[in-house]
């Protein structure tokens, strides 16, 4: 009478493969490198109830560990993402920060500028007022000038009219000493 769980020599021992036993397996890589140890490990053509043990303890660990290796990366996508958007944010407040500070210095480049040109206004009306003053000296000293020519030339006409008065007297004493000398 044999068991249910042994198995014939004659007979071949039908195998699981990988698909029927882990349809939660993540690549075909994953599944093809599984079947290849599950069937190393079969290789020797015996099929007693040992050697099944030790293919389900090997399936048992293949599967385990491949539900702790998605899980190690579902929790390393969670910290990317968790990571990302914790760049995203720290991004945001500089990208925040920034604009508050160019929104200042342009304000203070717009008083800056503001204040330049009251400063140039200034100036042109200082340069102005400057050119003015020196123009108004100039004018004072050559009104200055003019009246002093216009006196020396009333001085010589005065002298001119004196000048020829004594020329004139001077004749009248050449004429009266000749007819006194006659």
């Amino acid at each position: 009478m044999s068991s249910p769980l042994s198995h014939s020599k004659d007979q071949p021992r039908i195998r699981k493969s990988l698909s029927d036993s882990c349809p939660a397996s993540s690549s075909a890589s994953t599944k093809s490198l599984r079947h290849e140890r599950l069937s190393r490990l079969g290789s020797s053509g015996v099929s007693d109830v040992s050697n099944d043990t030790s293919t389900n303890h090997a399936e048992s660990y293949f599967l385990r560990r491949e539900n702790r290796l998605s899980a190690k990366k579902k929790a390393e996508e969670e910290t990317m993402n968790s990571d990302y958007k914790k760049m995203y944010e720290k991004a945001l407040a500089t990208n925040q920060r920034l604009k508050s500070r160019l929104e200042t210095s342009k304000q203070e480049l717009a008083m800056i500028q503001d204040q330049l040109q009251k400063a140039q206004k200034g100036r042109s009306s200082d340069c102005s007022s400057n050119v003015l003053e020196a123009e108004k000296k100039e004018s004072w000293s050559l009104k200055k000038r003019i009246s002093d020519m216009e006196e020396q030339l009333k001085v010589k006409a005065e002298l001119k009219m004196e000048n020829q008065r004594l020329k004139d007297e001077n004749g009248a004493l050449i004429r009266v000493i000749t007819k006194l000398s006659k």
